[in-house]
């Protein structure tokens, strides 16, 4: 999910019930086994992109997910803008970004992010809005993006807001 938001004056008590109530509402949902929030560093995107691994597509149409994640935004609905939502494969989990790290996200290939000496995975879209149908994604060390200092086009770098959640279930059997 990506999205703006476009109420300064409310925007710091939506990000607090995004992270605090909204993300482990979603991860206590049968089939969600992660779920991280991060706030954009670059230009030219949505300002805020939360990632969560699910099982299948069938998730997000469970009464679970109704009743426990799957909307609840009426009341900041009116300031978000720029919103979009995809479900892509390719990944079991999506990696956990520590304090220290970046997210850099790719639509325009793997190539933009192999020359920032990263090795990143692809995922390609298989419901929602489907667009970019192609992503690539890679973690990368603040120090080491600071030392790179300039992004290639079409690259996103995300730093975390949240710490990556996981359900009880997975942290239970130790994945």
């Amino acid at each position: 999910m990506e999205c703006s938001f476009a109420d300064p004056a409310s925007e710091a008590e939506w990000n607090d019930f995004y992270s605090k109530d909204k993300l482990p509402a979603l991860i206590s949902v049968p089939g969600f086994h992660t779920s991280q929030r991060f706030r954009a560093l670059s230009h030219g995107c949505p300002v805020y992109l939360a990632i969560h691994s699910i099982d299948n597509p069938g998730i997000l149409t469970s009464e679970e997910y109704r009743q426990k994640g799957g909307g609840n935004f009426a009341r900041w609905q009116q300031h978000i803008a720029d919103w979009h939502r995809n479900l892509y494969d390719g990944l079991a989990r999506a990696p956990a970004i520590g304090a220290d790290d970046c997210l850099a996200l790719s639509a325009v290939g793997a190539a933009p992010l192999r020359k920032m000496g990263l090795d990143p995975a692809s995922m390609y879209a298989i419901a929602l809005e489907k667009v970019p149908e192609h992503r690539w994604l890679a973690r990368i060390n603040r120090a080491a993006q600071t030392v790179l200092g300039h992004v290639p086009e079409g690259v996103h770098l995300y730093a975390p807001m949240t710490e990556q959640l996981t359900s009880s279930a997975d942290t239970a059997a130790g994945n």
